[in-house]
């Protein structure tokens, strides 16, 4: 399969062009033919204009490469090397979701050819590729798993709005369904990652790698965000106990935050339905989930009492939220745990304006039902930095003290002008 993707006697497709199946689609592309197929029309007609619709990639990164845009299944059929690289969310009572995932699955089965490859990278438990995706592949295509097609798991490590941490400069773990497949699919992929390839020895290995990352960090942020709970309990600052405690060499430099998003707020929902299935109650990972999910209205909460505190009821106050997607200098909005604190003042009769440089209003309307402020108006009881996009960084104790009301609140989530703020009255995780 390598020599022939590499020859041109084979081609590669990529389903799901989100943020992560189009920079793998447009870096394999510079070196092979590659197929790039989405079930979004209006997404792929932006990218045939070389227009990321993730706002991720420049438009260079569109030159130079040998790929087609499709949103029509059927053209996959000229592909034999198919890489699946689709959401896998969790539904509204965080259980994991597979309809995307089995729906590529079923779109591969209807097109796939003996002698095939199909490569996963969605993030999913272990065991998902082979007990749930395979046998849909084998369903529609009536072809034998190992005997007539091959199988594997890389799992994506793209890291949104990263600049430094990119795809070729981040290591690749790769499996196979057996030591010729692995191998192959190891050498596919060392065609376009700079820091090299891991072979893990399984596709559940592979999976579990995945899942893990992602929980780690979860579980270390939830311990962050306990203990800022515990120090505004007791009167200190969490970053200037972090600051002081990192100065030893093995301290683990975690801090607290909102964790939303598609990957470190979803991915240990994955790993815990998977353990309880097989009779384990994960009490590590679920009690992180919980703390971690529970943050955002702790904000809000606890901006209604510093409301409350200044000697003014939170019925009527105005606040101003800075930031609504679920990460600093992204354009994404899934999963943002910023609509949690927006929903906590709001059910204690605040009227909220929300601001954000990197969202779509559209989008924002369309899953949260919120409307985008173009720019701050009037003055604000409470000012909320709930995201640290660059533009925020820079901003000063008198921009904030034009905007606030007499013994207005700021409220830094992430502490970014902790060592700024002398005069108004400051609060932070």
């Amino acid at each position: 399969m390598y020599k022939e993707l590499l020859e041109g006697k084979a081609r590669m497709s990529v389903t799901g062009l989100g943020y992560v199946g189009l920079p793998i689609a447009l870096r394999f592309a510079k070196e092979l033919s590659v197929i790039a197929f989405d079930i979004r029309p209006d997404r792929i007609e932006s990218m045939k204009k070389g227009i990321d619709p993730s706002n991720e990639l420049p438009p260079e990164a569109f030159d130079d490469t040998d790929i087609y845009f499709t949103s029509d299944p059927e053209d996959l059929k000229e592909a034999s090397f198919h890489i699946i690289a689709v959401p896998t969310p969790t539904n509204k009572n965080k259980l994991p979701d597979l309809g995307p995932v089995l729906a590529a699955s079923k779109t591969i089965g209807s097109v796939i050819k003996k002698g095939d490859y199909v490569v996963y990278e969605s993030t999913v438990y272990p065991g998902c590729t082979e007990e749930d995706c395979i046998p849909v592949i084998e369903k529609f295509s009536s072809l034998k798993y190992r005997e007539d097609f091959k199988a594997g798991f890389s799992p994506e490590r793209i890291n949104p709005g990263d600049k430094v941490n990119t795809l070729t400069a981040i290591v690749k773990v790769t499996s196979g369904c057996d030591a010729a497949s692995a191998e192959e699919i190891a050498r596919v992929y060392e065609l376009i990652i700079d820091a090299g390839v891991h072979r893990a020895s399984s596709i559940k290995v592979a999976e579990a790698s995945k899942i893990i990352e992602n929980t780690q960090r979860d579980i270390n942020i939830a311990f962050m965000n306990e203990l800022s709970i515990i120090f505004n309990k007791m009167g200190i600052n969490t970053y200037e106990v972090l600051e002081a405690a990192g100065t030893k060499w093995n301290f683990l430099k975690f801090y607290p935050g909102l964790v939303g998003g598609h990957c470190i707020g979803v991915d240990p929902y994955y790993l815990s339905f998977k353990a309880k299935e097989l009779g384990y109650h994960p009490q590590m990972i679920d009690s992180g989930r919980f703390i971690n999910d529970s943050m955002g209205r702790y904000i809000g909460k606890q901006t209604v009492k510093k409301i409350i505190g200044a000697s003014k009821g939170p019925k009527g106050a105005r606040a101003l939220v800075m930031g609504i997607t679920f990460k600093e200098n992204v354009t994404d909005i899934r999963n943002s745990k910023v609509v949690d604190v927006i929903s906590e003042l709001l059910d204690f009769g605040l009227v909220v304006d929300v601001v954000d440089p990197s969202a779509d209003a559209g989008e924002v309307k369309n899953e949260y039902g919120l409307e985008l402020k173009e720019k701050p108006s009037g003055r604000y009881d409470a000012v909320i930095v709930a995201v640290n996009h660059s533009s925020y960084l820079e901003l000063t104790e008198d921009y904030f003290a034009g905007m606030l009301t007499d013994k207005g609140i700021l409220v830094d989530i992430k502490g970014i002008y902790r060592d700024k703020i002398k005069e108004l009255s400051y609060w932070s995780l």
